[in-house]
Formats: structure tokens, C-alpha cells, sequence
């Protein structure tokens, strides 16, 4: 990964973590409103619905030792380890953020069996064959190269694990190439979210393939999580929020003011939310 989009990760999520946590808890994820989104939930709620729904589409009901790549404050790896009896490690580009799943983990008695650090995700200081569950909720995007994230992913996993990636994904573009407008669209939340580019869920399914993961099955739940950025949108200006966003600084204030960009790209179908899944 390239040392200044490096920094600015690392420097948008030290910035903005404790904001979003005072506002919207501790998991940094989309939430699941059913499979029509038309279902009324907390977003909490449906945040967890939402790691609940994967688990159960992706068949997984035990694991042991879980990597929870793009961890953020531990929200994901800390349910998981609860749920599951299991030891769950998490990284992040962020050490605001480890520090503070560190926390976490030590106030929900998990700091025995959870281990949070600062490590790049297309180079994992891990072993082969290290885990039986490898969990990336919402972090591909921020991936320069595709490719070698999911090779690392893979890498780690142990034989016969399973690997669950959820990730931001514009629109399949094999029969029609995205227009002026949407590309347009696509730098705007790039800029704004320090993302490098997303990719369509048929080239991650492409990738998938060459590794050469096993019973890969793919997934859009666009229209399931697309009311998130209503709720976070309608909960962003806030007294508290407000007052949140001008300690935070002016990349988290740009975030908040640009939260419009992504329900837009939902609503034009240009975002999508696709899902991955198999076994190595």
C-alpha cells in the first residue's frame, strides 16, 4: 500500500472513530433492513441483523480463530469472539482504533482471547493457514490492489476455512461501461473517503476464482442496506453531532457533508453492496 494513502486511512479513522462511536456505537458497518430494506429497526440493530444475515448466508455456525480484516473499534470482532467462544484478531491502519478495540475487548472481559493491531492488509504478519474464519466487513474498498488483499486473505486461511468479504462495489460494467457522470460520481466518494477505486462484485467473483477459493458464492444486498445512510444522514446534524464533527476535524466534517453521495449512488443503482464468500 502506498505510504500516503496509508497515511490518509489511517489519519481519517484516527480522526473520526471516537465521533462515530459517541454517535453511532461501535460497529462502523451498514446495517440490514431486511431483503427489501422496507424493515423499521434501531441501527443498531439492524447493524448486528446484519452480521447475523451474513453469518447465516455464508453457512458459517462455529469457528475458533477468527481475522477480522478492517476491524475498526472491534465492533465486528467482538461479537464474533462472543458468539462464537472464539479468539478473534483484528488490524486496522488505525492505531486510535486498535487502541480503542483494545479497550473495548478489556471491558467486555474478551482481552484474553482478542488481539488488536496496526498492520497493513496486503501484508499480514501472519502464518499460512492461521485462521479458520477470515471476516472483511467494509474494508476491500480501501484496498490499492485487489488482488494481493485477496491473496492475503486467502493466504492466512486455514484449508477448509471460510472467508466472508463484504465490500463497496460500483455496478457490473461488462455490457455497459460506466458513463462520464458515473465515474464523476465515483471520484467524489473516493476523494472523500480515501479510497483508491472500487470494482464491480463479477471482478472480485474473478479474482476469488483464480486463488483458487471453493464453493465461491456472491451476493448484492444493495437494496437491503441502502436505508443506513438515511438513518446516519438524519442522525449526522445532531447538536451533539455537529458540535462532535468541529472537534473532529475538517476531513471527518467533509465525510459528514458528503454522507449524500453514497445514498445517491444507492438510489441510482451506481453503489452496490456485494457480498463474497467460499472456502479454501
Amino acid at each position: 500500500m502506498s505510504a500516503t494513502l496509508y497515511q490518509q486511512i489511517q489519519q481519517f479513522y484516527d480522526a473520526s472513530s471516537g465521533l462515530w462511536e459517541q454517535i453511532w456505537g461501535e460497529h462502523m458497518h451498514h446495517g440490514y433492513y431486511g431483503v427489501d430494506g422496507s424493515q423499521k429497526k434501531d441501527r443498531r440493530q439492524a447493524q448486528i441483523d446484519l452480521i447475523e444475515e451474513l453469518l447465516n448466508w455464508a453457512g458459517v455456525q462455529t469457528a475458533e480463530n477468527i481475522l477480522d480484516v478492517g476491524c475498526g473499534i472491534g465492533g465486528s470482532s467482538l461479537y464474533l469472539a462472543g458468539k462464537f467462544n472464539a479468539r478473534a484478531t483484528g488490524i486496522t491502519l488505525s492505531p486510535v482504533q486498535a487502541a480503542r478495540a483494545t479497550e473495548r475487548a478489556q471491558d467486555a472481559g474478551l482481552s484474553a482471547r482478542s488481539h488488536f493491531q496496526v498492520a497493513d492488509a496486503q501484508a499480514m504478519p501472519f502464518a499460512d493457514n492461521s485462521f479458520d474464519l477470515v471476516w472483511s466487513l467494509e474494508s476491500g474498498e480501501h484496498m490499492p490492489d485487489k488482488t494481493k488483499f485477496m491473496q492475503e486473505c486467502y493466504r492466512v486461511l486455514k484449508p477448509g476455512g471460510t472467508l466472508i468479504m463484504v465490500t463497496w462495489c460500483h455496478r457490473p460494467n461488462d455490457e455497459i461501461p460506466l458513463t462520464t457522470d458515473e465515474q464523476k460520481h465515483l471520484q467524489d466518494i473516493y476523494r472523500v473517503y480515501c479510497l483508491p477505486y472500487v470494482i464491480s462484485l463479477p471482478e472480485y467473483e474473478r479474482i476469488a476464482r483464480q486463488l483458487p477459493l471453493k464453493n465461491i458464492r456472491t451476493a448484492d444486498w444493495s437494496q437491503a442496506v441502502a436505508p443506513f445512510w438515511n438513518v446516519v444522514i438524519d442522525s449526522a446534524f445532531t447538536p451533539q453531532a455537529i458540535f462532535g464533527l468541529l472537534q473532529a476535524g475538517w476531513s471527518t466534517i467533509q465525510g459528514a457533508l458528503s454522507l449524500g453521495l453514497m445514498r445517491r449512488g444507492y438510489q441510482r443503482g451506481l453503489i452496490r453492496f456485494g457480498l463474497l464468500c467460499g472456502n479454501k
